[in-house]
């Protein structure tokens, strides 16, 4: 049990550097990724005005079929992307909360990358 507190505190440190570069604005938002075992979150966040702008899950009705893993990941990138580019956002931040940028946390990354956002 030590040990899992002693990741997640780690993590918690490596998200604090994180947030302490990375800000979005209205033109760039952040895309701010949170997984836990069972679900995947992604949200587009104006860092100016402290709202959100856009946000999937994989709770969202449409995905509730989806599995926490690096194909529904893309999934929900892509429609993240989507709602984005309906919005008139073409450039964000990418903002990984601490994870390696690997597996689930990439391949959101690469939906949001092919339904059109640059980084």
């Amino acid at each position: 049990m030590k040990r899992l507190i002693a990741k997640q505190n780690r993590r918690v440190k490596r998200k604090r550097r994180i947030r302490a570069r990375v800000t979005g604005t209205a033109e760039r938002p952040r895309i701010s990724v949170f997984r836990s075992n069972k679900n995947i979150y992604a949200q587009a966040i104006d860092d100016d005005a402290g709202r959100t702008l856009a946000a999937v899950s994989s709770l969202s009705p449409e995905f509730k079929s989806l599995s926490a893993n690096a194909e529904g990941a893309a999934k929900i990138g892509e429609e993240l992307g989507k709602r984005l580019v309906e919005m008139k956002v073409s450039t964000v931040v990418f903002d990984r909360n601490g994870y390696l940028y690997h597996g689930v946390v990439k391949s959101i990354a690469d939906g949001a990358r092919k339904a059109g956002l640059t980084f």
